[in-house]
């Protein structure tokens, strides 16, 4: 049968959208917080306290796996309270999970402190006094500025709006309504556990003894500088995903393989390299060297009948250029080559006279004469 209250309740309640139900997913699979695009990072400032709210800064890992729009670290962080014209100095985490960043990615110009809280339910008294007192501490090193203390959970709304709320309520005095108003009008959400909200305005005040202690020290962080995307992508990771999967269908009739251009590997093409480094000159040389003259070069001398059994030839084929002026600093030059022995004559099929010891007629001697003659005759 149908029911209209059910029908009722089913339209008054508010429907998120279908994209908003995709990117929630779509996040799940990227290790992000489920439905941590669906808030705000940064709120502001609550009007006479140091307190500022904001959702869990990711590390650069995770980032990486959101479009440019969505992307929120610490120097994001930096960066909009920059624009309010305000200084962050102290962060409290009190997500129960220490994988959406490290003390690597929190910038060296913060100070950071760890409280572990559990979510969905109202925080013990323990939990609350290591609030107090990590408060309590910075504004009595910091009372001569007006540095901000930052508080976030995983959302920034529910566990950050109780422990705000709870300080404002105990240490300050401020009536409980007031303190909820403050905090959602600052943050842009209002706290959504009911048991917390009913446990601001109806439970009962906690004891603030012992606050003035200090119970743990606060951590330098260890970021020196903004990470770029040329470090990501050195170090083997994707740059940030801005739009390769959404971009527009190629117009009517233009083949969409050679549209788009993708890089083969999925990345951002890389920026030319730059030149390579001059190389220093060397300090002494004992040779001060001048581009030689054109009628001076080294040439090589031409063949003659004469040459042709010489190597190295009796006279240098070359000289030193006219511009190579001596130099006192410079080494003597090692000696000239001395000249090698004239070659042998040529080899003479004719035998002389003089080979045989005869003073005779050449034509006579043109063979050498032997002392034993042998007749060789063919027995019949």
């Amino acid at each position: 049968m149908f029911s209209l209250s059910r029908f009722v309740g089913f339209v008054g309640k508010k429907q998120r959208p279908s994209s908003v139900l995709k990117m929630s997913r779509q996040s799940k699979k990227n290790g992000v917080p489920d439905r941590w695009l669906d808030y705000t990072a940064v709120g502001k400032r609550l009007d006479g306290t140091r307190f500022v709210a904001f959702k869990v800064p990711l590390k650069e890992s995770l980032n990486r796996k959101l479009p440019r729009s969505d992307v929120f670290g610490f120097w994001e962080l930096l960066d909009a309270l920059h624009k309010e014209r305000q200084e962050l100095g102290l962060i409290i985490d009190l997500t129960f999970t220490t994988r959406y960043y490290r003390l690597q990615d929190v910038p060296d110009s913060l100070l950071f402190v760890k409280i572990f809280t559990a979510g969905h339910e109202v925080p013990g008294d323990d939990t609350i006094l290591s609030f107090k007192r990590a408060v309590r501490r910075f504004l009595r090193e910091n009372g001569d500025n007006d540095k901000l203390i930052g508080v976030h959970c995983t959302h920034g709304l529910n566990r950050t709006g109780y422990l705000i709320c709870r300080y404002l309520i105990d240490v300050d005095g401020m009536d409980p309504e007031e303190a909820v108003e403050l905090f959602s009008s600052s943050r842009g959400h209002a706290i959504e556990r009911q048991n917390y909200l009913d446990d601001l305005q109806r439970g009962p005040k906690r004891s603030n003894e012992g606050m003035e202690e200090s119970e743990q020290e606060p951590m330098r962080g260890l970021a020196a500088r903004r990470p770029s995307d040329c470090e990501g992508r050195e170090a083997g990771r994707p740059p940030f995903s801005d739009s390769w999967h959404r971009r527009s269908p190629p117009p009517r009739g233009i083949n969409h393989r050679s549209y788009h251009h993708h890089p083969p590997d999925g990345l951002l093409p890389s920026p030319p390299l730059p030149p390579p480094p001059l190389l220093c000159p060397p300090r002494h040389h004992p040779y001060r060297w001048t581009p030689p003259h054109p009628d001076s070069q080294w040439r090589r001398p031409p063949h003659t009948e004469d040459s042709r059994g010489r190597y190295p030839p009796t006279e240098p084929a070359w000289s030193l250029p006219p511009r190579w002026q001596e130099d006192r600093r410079r080494p003597p030059l090692p000696p000239p080559l001395l000249p090698l022995p004239p070659p042998l004559p040529r080899y003479s099929t004719r035998w002389t006279s003089e080979s045989n010891g005869h003073d005779g007629p050449e034509d006579e001697w043109s063979r050498p004469s032997t002392r034993h003659q042998h007749r060789f005759t063919h027995r019949r």
